[in-house]
């Protein structure tokens, strides 16, 4: 009898175990935990900001520039040629100026850095949930890479609570958008998106994949009003500038020719300061990113049943783009752009750092190599400075990526053709 009971105790111990690991394994391994991992690791995340707030000295590099620029548009300037600050001048869009003249007044006019760290803290942890939010949807990444995004990254909590960039504050905005187009809210999504870019212009660069996606769901004639509702948002939060001086809020705020100085480059350490403050090397750079756009679009982003003529269907006949197919798009095509950048800082990292994974997980690479380019790709934004080693590891790292992005199997298919609504948003 005694043995019996010991046995049974046993096989119960023996369940219990197994229990466990397959509860641990289906945590790790499936995509539809997101938020189970998710919500933990946000726990842990407060807690690192919290300690890198209190235990690591804060270090000024724009934050008195942003606070001096603000001031004068607060002080009544609205002529960008008399914008400026310690490092030059303004060259950001209205959005920009609305959101820290905020944050100017919330910080005792810049001064209470404690406070602006907190409340970029708290950027940092929306802007993940953001992000886990997507992950959950798409149902593309599993749960245990997302430790490899999450309390492990110097330069990212870095970006945010030590230095105070308003990168973040524009990626924040654009995953709000990307996460409206998931749930099918275009309009408003569009508007996140014009959001986003009054912040800081590199949020053009997913503009050309939301451009294909606008097409392909509702077609040329509802593209259009959607196209002039993310213009007409530029249009109302510039409007005080514009009334002042167009030409100067246009060519400042908009200035896509700005030189980059080689001092700050992570990715173009390796080539002579001449070549790369050259103009032609910066025209061959932008051809290079529309050739791989274009090759992108022909081959990866449409159906070989998709022409001209078919993005002119019929007004209100629209079709339902997957999850996947939606972020696939638009974060290939910001990492298009970032591959072929005119130059790199070290706070644009966080211009790609949290797509990385659904990008990874996209293509057929083993995930040993996987994780080897999360890690490479750490330790050269990390560099500082950046040398000729970090920065030609950084482009071997993009052009593994995209080779992997470009040989993966495709996303759209005449096979796996979304259903059509005939009904407008």
């Amino acid at each position: 009898m005694a043995t019996l009971k010991k046995k049974g105790k046993s096989k119960w111990k023996d369940f219990n175990v197994q229990f466990v690991i397959e509860w641990i394994k289906i945590l790790l391994f499936d995509p539809s935990k997101t938020w189970v991992v998710g919500l933990g690791l946000l726990l842990g995340e407060i807690v690192v900001n919290v300690i890198v707030i209190w235990k690591i000295k804060y270090t000024e590099i724009d934050w008195e520039a942003y606070m001096e620029e603000v001031e004068g548009v607060i002080n009544g300037t609205y002529d960008y040629q008399y914008l400026k600050g310690g490092t030059g001048p303004l060259v950001y869009p209205a959005g920009f100026v609305y959101l820290f003249a905020g944050l100017y007044y919330l910080t005792g006019h810049g001064t209470d850095i404690q406070t602006a760290q907190y409340i970029f803290a708290v950027l940092y942890i929306l802007t993940l949930v953001s992000v886990f939010a997507i992950y959950q949807k798409t149902s593309s990444v599993p749960p245990f890479a997302f430790f490899f995004m999450c309390c492990t990254s110097y330069r990212i909590h870095s970006i945010y609570i030590l230095r105070l960039f308003n990168d973040p504050v524009a990626m924040f905005f654009l995953y709000i958008a990307v996460n409206c187009f998931l749930r099918d809210r275009w309009n408003l999504g569009c508007i996140m998106f014009s959001l986003a870019v009054s912040v800081k212009m590199n949020i053009l660069l997913f503009a050309p994949g939301l451009l294909l996606l606008l097409l392909q769901t509702f077609g040329v004639w509802w593209t259009v009003p959607r196209l002039a509702l993310c213009a007409l948002i530029q249009l109302v939060l510039g409007l005080p500038f514009l009334l002042d001086n167009p030409i100067s809020y246009i060519t400042m705020a908009f200035n896509l020719g700005r030189q980059f100085l080689f001092k700050w480059t992570v990715n173009w350490r390796f080539l002579p300061e001449w070549f790369f403050l050259n103009r032609y090397f910066h025209v061959g750079l932008l051809m290079c990113h529309v050739t791989l756009l274009i090759l992108f679009y022909l081959f990866k982003w449409t159906r070989k049943s998709e022409s001209l003529q078919y993005y002119f269907k019929r007004p209100f006949q629209r079709e339902t783009l997957t999850s996947n197919q939606i972020v696939y798009v638009l974060f290939v095509s910001n990492f298009i752009g970032m591959t072929f950048s005119r130059s790199l800082h070290y706070q644009f990292y966080v211009w790609y750092f949290h797509t990385l994974l659904f990008l990874l997980w996209k293509t057929n690479m083993w995930i040993s190599a996987r994780l080897l380019i999360l890690g490479v790709l750490e330790l050269c934004w990390n560099t500082y400075p950046s040398t000729v080693i970090s920065s030609i590891s950084l482009h071997i790292c993009h052009a593994a990526l995209l080779g992997a992005l470009w040989y993966a199997e495709p996303l759209f298919t005449d096979k796996t053709s979304s259903r059509q609504e005939d009904k407008k948003e």
